[in-house]
């Protein structure tokens, strides 16, 4: 059993205990309880791979803004957060991105231990073993959500404002609960505590920006820590292993085209990209690298539209092109208007070979060169197109020992 950490999550808790953090400590290191202990913020990770798929670290923050103590909820569902008035149709939002191990973000009724109900902003992350993919943890961020009254007469508040007014609202208690496991419900089931509630709130911009920043100091610890034991953690889940080496002709070719895209290969399982733009690299900040492998939807976040996702899938299904306009985000978890253009490409023997992703950030200054948005997209379909099917009557779409 792990000793190092502080507060709670030391020594003194018992084997039961010990074995939660031990889904850090092995992973990352004996100190990472430690720094997880110093970051700011109300979060909390879980462990699918353990029955009942429990917390196994709460922050400090966290026991500020719910009553509850590490003590209290480690080996516990995080479904114990919930109550009588927490929307069920929120809670089947959280339950969905659990089981698809996608990110996730929603405003939600949750109850403190003393029965209060507050609204909160979850920001859910899975979180990825960078090379195999490997699904981790899953990390939920809690931002208090401000009355939006306050909210419009607070244009001041920072994210330090609302951590100082999640850490006054700290309430230590004494009583130890039994730890349990819930199997098969990943913060889903709702008791019978108060019914008190109000309006429903709505997260202003800084409070998502709290989220995000939040779970991008949670992600940097664990690397930072992860690197003494050689496991790299994403919140996106690539595999770069078994996908086609392009040959040197074709990257060549395709190098040449300045517009942000990737190529995908609809034959492999799960889509992977199989190469990346130059301009592609710059708009997302993900290195080559780091995004070959990934499915395209490693640009998916909170704000992006599932019903625009599914008619892109309806179109490549049909093997047809189709241009939307959806929110993206970057690496950093930045968000950005996506002007996206997919299409089929065809080799020379008129059977689809790739997919082609053109992204263009409508928030950003281009050089279109005189050619409207549209035909700049189109450009970079009609370049690949044009190399791939020359390349691919000669046999030399990919390196020879593929």
């Amino acid at each position: 059993m792990a000793t190092s950490g502080a507060g709670d999550h030391g020594q003194g808790q018992g084997q039961g205990h010990g074995r939660f953090a031990s889904s850090l400590t092995a992973r990352y290191s004996d100190w990472v309880l430690e720094t997880l202990d110093e970051l700011p913020g109300s979060f909390l990770l879980t462990d699918p791979a353990l029955p009942g798929h429990p917390i196994v670290y709460a922050s400090r923050g966290l026991a500020a803004l719910t009553g509850y103590a590490p003590r209290d909820v480690l080996g516990r569902n995080a479904r114990l957060f919930q109550g009588a008035a927490t929307d069920r149709a929120t809670v089947a939002g959280v339950r969905e991105a659990v089981r698809a191990h996608r990110p996730h973000q929603a405003a939600i009724l949750n109850y403190r231990r003393d029965g209060a109900p507050h609204w909160v902003l979850l920001h859910l992350a899975p979180l990825f073993h960078a090379r195999d993919g490997t699904l981790l943890h899953f990390l939920a961020v809690q931002v208090p959500i401000a009355p939006a009254a306050v909210a419009r007469g607070a244009t001041c508040h920072t994210t330090g404002h609302l951590l100082a007014a999640c850490r006054d609202e700290a309430s230590r208690v004494a009583e130890d609960f039994p730890c349990a496991t819930h199997a098969g419900k990943v913060f889903v089931d709702m008791d019978k505590r108060g019914l008190e509630t109000e309006e429903p709130r709505v997260p202003s911009d800084s409070e998502k920006d709290m989220a995000i920043s939040t779970a991008n100091s949670i992600v940097s610890a664990l690397n930072s820590y992860s690197k003494l034991t050689g496991l790299v953690v994403s919140r996106k889940r690539c595999d770069s292993i078994g996908i086609p080496a392009l040959s040197s002709s074709l990257k060549l070719s395709l190098g040449r085209i300045k517009q942000s895209f990737v190529l995908t290969d609809s034959r492999l399982p799960n889509m992977p990209i199989i190469y990346a733009s130059d301009a592609f690299t710059s708009l997302t900040g993900y290195s080559r690298e780091e995004i070959l492998g990934c499915n395209c939807k490693v640009l998916n976040g909170p704000g992006t539209s599932l019903e625009v996702l599914e008619e892109i899938n309806q179109h490549i299904c049909s093997e047809q092109a189709c241009t939307v306009d959806l929110l993206s985000y970057r690496k950093d978890g930045s968000s950005f208007c996506d002007h996206l253009h997919v299409s089929p490409i065809r080799d020379a023997s008129g059977k689809v070979a790739f997919h082609i992703w053109v992204h263009l950030d409508m928030g950003a200054k281009h050089d279109f060169s005189g050619l409207t948005p549209e035909k700049w997209l189109l450009g970079a379909v009609g370049a690949v197109r044009v190399a791939v099917r020359g390349l691919s009557a000669s046999g030399s779409l990919l390196r020879p020992s593929q």
